[in-house]
């Protein structure tokens, strides 16, 4: 496993880390996604992505996460960076959503109960709150690493112009951002509209999710829609989206990917590494054996000129 500098920071994350979002809840089974941490683990993946609203049921991701820190990983905690995060709707009432000192103090205390933690590695503000004040929020963030609660303060989901205001205040305040969680891939490539600029000015480092766009970058749907897709669930990807005009980009891309001898969820994911300043790219993983799968990226990371031309080709096609 390669390990990146983050930003201008004492840390280095994996090129791979595995995000909790999905299949590591109440619902999913537990030998399955042990086994997958443990692979995790063994492969050096040493950074486990999780929310308070990860599951489902919300909550469930870090109380599963939790018993397998205190049996399996029991004795390995400086060995692991862990993350959460608090921004979006956790519990009914003004008080469980968003960005408020209230509610990201209240999720992080829940979330240390759930996973048994004294600490995690970093807390991130999950999205930005349109109503609560930046400095608010901002200084939540700080005093929750002054009370030893977390190590460093992240961010997601912030466009670059309030990026670059959120850095310049917690910089202020003697708590720079250590990282920022965009959704990024071949097929979402808003942060270089930008916001990977502002990150490098400001020496945060970036950590992409969703980099396979829920799928879609990968041959799952090249034969239309399986029955246990996530398309298939009209949940976070909706049939609509799988267009007769994406899905000859998607066959386009596949062609190259074999002729680079990689899968095309493969190269999606060393495409997003080709960029020096993305630290860590987040996958998912449904069981150890598409995590795996996922960790051959790291065999071919490196890409000719002319595939880069190409792949932008294919991409700006309409």
């Amino acid at each position: 496993m390669p390990y990146r500098r983050c930003g201008k920071s004492g840390i280095l994350l994996p090129a791979i880390s595995l995000g909790l979002w999905q299949n590591f809840g109440e619902t999913d089974i537990q030998a399955v996604f042990r086994k997958t941490l443990l692979t995790a683990f063994d492969r050096g993946i040493t950074h486990f992505d999780l929310a308070n609203n990860y599951g489902p049921p919300p909550g469930s991701a870090e109380e599963n996460f939790g018993q397998i820190l205190r049996t399996d990983f029991a004795g390995y905690r400086d060995e692991l960076l862990i993350s959460t995060k608090a921004g979006y709707t956790m519990w009914p009432g003004p008080y469980g959503d968003w960005g408020s000192r209230k509610y990201l103090m209240a999720s992080l205390h829940q979330s240390l109960k759930r996973m048994s933690l004294d600490y995690v590695d970093i807390f991130y503000h999950h999205r930005p709150d349109p109503n609560t004040p930046l400095e608010e929020t901002m200084a939540a963030l700080r005093d929750i690493v002054h009370q030893g609660k977390a190590c460093y303060v992240g961010l997601s989901n912030y466009p670059p112009d309030l990026a670059q205001k959120a850095a310049a205040i917690l910089r202020a305040m003697g708590t720079p951002c250590l990282i920022h969680q965009p959704k990024y891939s071949m097929l979402v490539r808003t942060p270089e509209a930008g916001l990977l600029d502002v990150l490098q000015a400001e020496g945060i480092g970036a950590i992409a999710f969703s980099p396979l766009a829920q799928g879609l970058l990968t041959n799952k749907y090249l034969g239309g829609i399986p029955a246990d897709s996530r398309a298939s669930k009209e949940h976070f990807l909706k049939s609509e989206m799988i267009t007769a005009e994406l899905m000859e980009k998607i066959d386009r891309l596949n062609n190259l990917a074999v002729q680079r001898g990689q899968t095309l969820a493969q190269m999606a994911i060393a495409w997003l590494l080709k960029d020096e300043r993305v630290s860590s790219v987040l996958v998912g993983a449904r069981n150890s054996e598409q995590l795996v799968d996922s960790l051959k990226a790291l065999d071919r990371l490196d890409f000719t000129t002319d595939e880069l031309t190409l792949i932008d080709t294919i991409l700006k096609q309409n």
